[in-house]
């Protein structure tokens, strides 16, 4: 049976991909819905943007949902310096045909888990909508199966502020409620992807594909990649958000480690920051999987062959 999941993203050219790998995986995910949230830009952006992704991917049947517009307990920063105006800059912006669902993206996943057993919870920005679930009815983690995020970083420090990766600085907060709900979360970070380099030859290989959604992930990719090129001096951008996906499908990928991560919600000095106990040399429990090494030609073999099924 596929495992059922929501998707809360903020897209976002690699919230995109990670959507198009999950809706080319209908074996192994049941996409019960994909819920949208303030991040990389803003809430009427990232809900357009999705339902595109659903168009173009021919998901028409996709169930979208827009949900909070700004973090629990901050101001809210946007990343167009990186994405560009629209969020996903490389691809053409159209009114897509998928529909916005009328209802908030919060009411849906809490009652969605009061329904639905066991679901399992991939937030790919920042974890607003989640945390606002937990925080309005708690008793809903019963029906969590497992969360897991991308955001954070402990080896690779940050890539908004000197400490803390975007989607955590983004709502560190509701970070902390998530990493802290006693749910089983693995945390796919900055230490991992910025081992998943979209260099040129890798997405030649997408675009070589033939189809809409591998021409139109080439087209964000080689957009995507030319602030990070630039910034890291790498042959290409770190693919962040599929590896959420990835992980769920194909787990030895990647190696974890189980151990605590806290995050920073006091200091503005290092606000966001991850501080992740991977040699357990404090007392605090457990709470994270923390993913530390990931196989990055096995990666791209998967997404390009679950790209190519768009073709079919």
């Amino acid at each position: 049976m596929p495992r059922k999941v929501i998707i809360d993203c903020d897209p976002g050219q690699d919230d995109a991909v990670a959507l198009f790998l999950a809706m080319a995986s209908p074996g192994e995910l049941d996409i019960l819905g994909v819920t949208t949230v303030a991040g990389n830009v803003p809430l009427a952006l990232t809900q357009r943007n999705a339902r595109m992704m659903c168009d173009i991917a021919g998901r028409r049947d996709m169930r979208v949902f827009a949900g909070c517009e700004r973090p629990l307990r901050r101001a809210p920063i946007t990343a167009e310096y990186i994405h560009g105006a629209t969020g996903i800059d490389g691809v053409d912006v159209f009114e897509p045909d998928t529909p916005l669902e009328a209802q908030h993206a919060v009411d849906f996943i809490v009652d969605t888990l009061r329904n639905e057993v066991p679901v399992t919870l991939i937030p790919t920005g920042p974890m607003t909508n989640f945390a606002a679930a937990i925080e309005r009815e708690p008793s809903v983690l019963d029906n969590v199966e497992q969360i897991v995020s991308m955001g954070g970083a402990m080896r690779e420090g940050g890539n908004r502020s000197p400490s803390a990766e975007f989607n955590v600085l983004a709502d560190p907060h509701a970070a902390e409620i998530v990493y802290n709900c006693g749910r089983p979360v693995t945390a796919l970070g900055l230490d991992v992807t910025h081992q998943v380099l979209s260099t040129r030859e890798r997405v030649a290989r997408i675009r070589e594909l033939g189809n809409d959604v591998a021409a139109a992930t080439a087209g964000m990719l080689s957009f995507f990649h030319r602030y990070d090129t630039r910034k890291y001096g790498s042959e290409g951008a770190p693919l962040h958000d599929p590896c959420t996906v990835a992980w769920l499908l194909e787990p030895d990928l990647f190696q974890t480690k189980r151990c605590n991560v806290s995050v920073e919600t006091d200091s503005e000095l290092t606000m966001g920051h991850t501080a992740v106990d991977f040699w357990h040399v404090t007392d605090r429990p457990h709470n994270v999987d923390w993913a530390y090494t990931i196989d990055a030609d096995g990666f791209y073999d998967l997404l390009v062959e679950r790209i190519a099924r768009f073709g079919d």
